[in-house]
């Protein structure tokens, strides 16, 4: 029993902690190939290495949520093995394309606990970083989870919560080096709607639903070594039932987002997300997005918009309730910048 780990419980963090998380991994075409196994992901520039090339890039990278995954992934076993909720996202930047062969780990750093009310959980806030074998940061990221006490007797820490942007600035989004939309093939990338088309305020439907598949969720699960037990263990809930991955569900309606916006090629800020309700086996996502803001860059052809992805299993463009609170068929609110031809 001495040697297992039964994870990290709240009262285990304390603010400035550095934690360097284990088990580094080298991602290949394979992870591609699962990753367009289990969603119907087609943006361009991830699918085709000469699309990629003629933007620029040495070949396609992998999927910018698959490189995500694998570095939340790693954070799992100490940071939410043991947690009620994953609450939410802030601060997120997508710094450096990762390729094929190249190795990621993951390093996180607590910046905020708050214990609640109830005295049997806590929140938790990490700065997490994802590096390369070069130990360049290809992306990080702000989350905050809620996890169980294991001593409910252990004292309730002083309160620290950190100050987060609402939005990533637009002059803090880093733009892959070389990457050049002025020659952008429309017809290859799927539609020809570019920057200039979409308007502030307009939403977009995205017509295609997918339903949850329990095998689908645990082999995505497994592929990022997620080990989170609500996502494994049937157990560990009342209910009998696995929560599916809340990335799981990102990437699902990321994907779905292709219809009508086919030409968002790179996510390279997350602003905001929340799992609004809990996704099970059975439940049919649908998407639709809403366009917040956009933004000039000084790279070549390109320029960036803000969308909020919506996840529901419900109608398009119903978000929240009279009361505020999100209506209980939408899953998954996001809120993003991705790169555009102009």
């Amino acid at each position: 029993m001495g040697k297992t780990n039964a994870g990290r419980f709240f009262e285990d963090y304390a603010v400035g902690d550095v934690i360097d998380h284990a088990v580094p991994r080298t991602v290949s075409g394979g992870e591609r190939a699962l990753y367009h196994a289990l969603y119907p992901a087609r943006h361009a520039i991830y699918s085709s290495d000469e699309f990629a090339r003629g933007c620029g890039l040495a070949a396609s990278p992998i999927d910018d949520l698959a490189a995500f995954h694998v570095v939340f992934g790693k954070t799992v076993p100490d940071i939410s093995l043991n947690a009620v909720a994953n609450l939410g996202y802030a601060e997120g930047r997508f710094l450096q394309p990762v390729y094929p062969g190249d190795t990621l780990r993951s390093v996180s750093e607590v910046i905020g606990v708050k214990q609640n009310s109830n005295g049997k959980t806590g929140v938790v806030w990490v700065r997490t970083k994802g590096l390369n074998q070069r130990d360049q940061i290809v992306l990080e990221y702000v989350r905050w989870v809620m996890v169980r006490k294991n001593d409910l007797d252990a004292p309730a820490p002083e309160t620290v919560v950190p100050d987060l942007a609402d939005v990533v600035a637009p002059g803090q989004l880093a733009i892959p080096e070389g990457l050049d939309f002025s020659d952008y093939d429309f017809t290859l990338a799927g539609e020809p709607h570019c920057w200039r088309d979409y308007e502030i305020g307009e939403k977009i439907d995205h017509v295609d639903g997918v339903t949850i598949e329990e095998a689908e969720h645990m082999m995505a699960t497994r592929l990022w070594q997620n080990t989170a037990k609500v996502h494994f263990d049937a157990t560990f809930r009342p209910d009998g039932q696995r929560l599916i991955y809340g990335g799981h569900v990102i990437s699902m309606a990321r994907a779905l987002s292709f219809n009508g916006l086919a030409n968002a090629q790179m996510i390279i800020g997350l602003n905001a997300g929340a799992h609004a309700n809990p996704c099970f086996s059975g439940d049919t996502i649908c998407a639709w997005s809403e366009v917040l803001d956009k933004a000039e860059t000084s790279a070549p052809g390109i320029a960036a918009l803000r969308l909020r992805l919506v996840a529901t299993k419900g109608a398009p463009f119903e978000l929240r309730g009279d009361d505020g609170k999100y209506l209980p068929d939408v899953l998954l609110d996001l809120d993003y910048w991705a790169l555009m031809p102009i």
